[in-house]
């Protein structure tokens, strides 16, 4: 029996170790998709609808009279319902329908009894998470556990999805780019959401884009454009862009290009402090400033592992972050030397886990799943993308400035500065794009001097 025991903890160590850390084969262990009874729960869930306001959740047979009594219910509201979901995840599953007055929906339906099985899945979590821990005292997951019990209430009221939904797409209206579904809150209940039906294909799927004539790079840009803006400058972070949760069409009225974001159940709300400390951060980065990025990492919880930190955050070697991330160009070699790290410094990235701000631990998430997107579309971050998250933090910054003066002289100032700064990055930018061109040496290295990197 204590073998056994030994085992499963040794299994647990090994489960929790491979997929909880980020920079190891781009797996991220997501609390609220652990234990084996909501993964069989996801799996054995039928087409059947079971509706908050028709049904109180209940799990109807497929065939059976009391579901063939429901479908005539469901018709009372739908001209068409597809049985078959759309997609099926842990908490829940989306289908296809047509409401009465014509317009096709999105109903995305919890699974049944999802509410009462999760604490019984949470203290799973937490039990194993303890064996561990007993076993293995260097590795320290207790993180998990907190994170599940504050994020998963959340998740599992749908009317609180709907309300981040609606506040992200006015968050974000300046984005023409963005698509995110309208809400329709006369028939949404906290386990039942409907929402406007828009098409597209996943963002990771290079087929489809290729096949409407969508421009991978441009998908990339506007993606860190829409998440450098939810994480500098608003703080209102969007923690679950996986594929599925990220479509991309062509819009049907203008052509250009789009993103339907969706899913909006986890968010991070992130404290002024942290996101201003977190700008500072990653300003330090992409200029190269090392003495700041020591400074602002040990702020975030770091301590002397910050340079760990600074690799977890740019996925990028040590040796690279010296040289800067937006200087040196990702290499295989760096690739592979990354991960053959990751599992030699397993123990201390579990110890920075568990001491950096609970905030740090889904950006982390996030900024995992967008560069799982990248990995797939077979892109990185290029030096354009790191200068618009520098446009980001200098807003940003600035706008902390003017809202903490009263003098209409040092608000005046600190626009200047702003501004300055803004066109300094045009500048390098332009910059950027003239090397890309086969000018003489000499031309090049003229404009550099003329037009040196902003600071």
């Amino acid at each position: 029996m204590a073998r056994k025991a030994l085992k499963l903890a040794s299994w647990t160590s090994m489960a929790l170790a491979a997929s909880g850390i980020y920079l190891y084969g781009n797996k991220y262990l997501d609390p609220n998709d652990f234990g084996a009874v909501r993964v069989g729960r996801a799996v054995a869930t039928t087409a059947v609808i079971s509706y908050d306001y028709l049904t109180s959740l209940r799990s109807v047979p497929y065939g059976s009279e009391e579901y063939l009594q429901l479908r005539s219910k469901i018709h009372d509201l739908f001209m068409s319902f597809d049985d078959t979901p759309l997609g099926a995840a842990s908490l829940a599953q989306v289908h296809k329908a047509v409401l009465r007055d014509g317009r096709t929906v999105a109903v995305k339906v919890q699974h049944p009894k999802v509410q009462s099985q999760s604490s019984k899945d949470i203290l799973l979590m937490e039990v194993l998470v303890l064996a561990v821990k007993q076993l293995f005292p260097e590795f320290e997951f207790m993180w998990l556990v907190d994170e599940a019990k504050k994020n998963l209430p959340l998740e599992l009221d749908f009317l609180n999805e709907g309300r981040n939904a609606e506040k992200v797409a006015q968050m974000l209206k300046h984005f023409d780019f963005l698509k995110v579904p309208r809400i329709y809150w006369e028939l949404s209940t906290k386990r039942v959401l409907l929402m406007e039906f828009v098409d597209g294909g996943q963002v990771n799927d290079r087929d489809y884009m290729e096949r409407n004539k969508i421009d991978v790079n441009e998908i990339s840009r506007h993606l860190g454009k829409m998440y450098s803006e939810m994480i500098f400058v608003n703080g209102f972070v969007h923690c679950d862009p996986h594929p599925g949760n990220v479509l991309v069409r062509k819009h049907p009225g203008t052509g250009k290009a789009e993103i339907i974001l969706l899913d909006h159940g986890l968010y991070q709300v992130l404290t002024e402090e942290f996101r201003l400390d977190y700008c500072h951060l990653w300003q330090s980065l992409i200029w190269t400033d090392m003495k700041r990025v020591q400074e602002y990492s040990q702020r975030l919880g770091a301590g002397d592992l910050y340079p760990l930190f600074a690799c977890m955050l740019t996925a990028r070697s040590w040796d690279s972050v010296n040289k800067g991330i937006s200087q040196a160009p990702v290499t295989a070699t760096e690739d592979t030397e990354i991960r053959n790290n990751a599992a030699n410094y397993l123990p201390q990235i579990s110890q920075l886990l568990n001491h950096v701000p609970r905030q740090m631990l889904l950006i982390f998430k996030t900024n995992d799943l967008l560069r799982g997107i990248e990995a797939t579309l077979g892109i990185r971050a290029s030096a354009s993308s790191f200068l618009n998250m520098s446009r980001c933090c200098i807003r940003a910054l600035a706008e902390h400035k003017k809202k903490n003066t009263c003098s209409f002289l040092r608000r005046t100032q600190i626009s200047f500065s702003e501004a300055f700064s803004l066109w300094q990055i045009s500048l390098h930018e332009l910059m950027l794009r003239v090397k890309g061109l086969r000018l003489p040496s000499w031309a090049v290295a003229l404009l550099c001097w003329l037009f040196p990197a902003p600071h």
